[in-house]
């Protein structure tokens, strides 16, 4: 059985995830084997709203290089949930407008 911790595991804050929030849509680091219905539940457990539905994005690995060093960044899940109309809003985002 997995935990909510272990599904979502950090915002992803930029500009275009800023600008989602204002119609009710986040965008969550998740696990890379977690599902759309184990997401939704986790985001309803962890902030208590209701979920509309859930998109999942697979983030490819990009090659970075630093100086003579090269290599390749990390692959990773992430999610944009987007919440009903009458589901009330996540706090921690509230406060990074």
């Amino acid at each position: 059985m997995k935990f909510a911790q272990d599904i979502i595991l950090k915002p992803v804050i930029t500009e275009k995830s800023m600008d989602g929030i204002s119609s009710k849509r986040y965008t969550f680091k998740v696990a890379t084997d977690a599902t759309k219905p184990e997401i939704a539940a986790a985001v309803e457990e962890l902030f208590d709203v209701k979920v509309a539905k859930v998109n999942t994005i697979n983030m490819k690995k990009k090659p970075k290089r630093l100086g003579y060093h090269y290599g390749y960044t990390s692959e990773w899940k992430k999610a944009i949930v987007t919440l009903t109309a009458d589901s009330k809003e996540i706090e921690f985002f509230n406060g990074l407008n």
